[in-house]
């Protein structure tokens, strides 16, 4: 079981496109911007970071769509098997 204070992996989605001004704002986080017209923040923080990363969100004024707890992508490991 992993404690609060250790970073997790989280996907933070929002409406509408987060211009670039903003990036540093959220270092850190990989952002994506969709074609549907939407932005996605992932990346690993922990509890207190999550909590003010919403509260980012919140003050830009974009409407927050879903946070959810992701597991990361497993790093590439070279085959050892014959």
């Amino acid at each position: 079981m992993r404690k609060m204070h250790e970073p997790q992996h989280y996907e933070i989605r929002i409406k509408g496109h987060l211009e670039n001004r903003w990036a540093d704002w959220f270092s850190g986080l990989t952002i994506t911007r969709e074609d549907r017209g939407e932005t996605v923040l992932t990346g690993p923080v922990d509890q207190a970071a999550l909590h003010s990363l919403l509260r980012k969100v919140r003050d830009l004024g974009m409407p927050l769509l879903l946070v959810i707890r992701v597991e990361p992508e497993p790093a590439d490991l070279p085959d050892i098997n014959p």
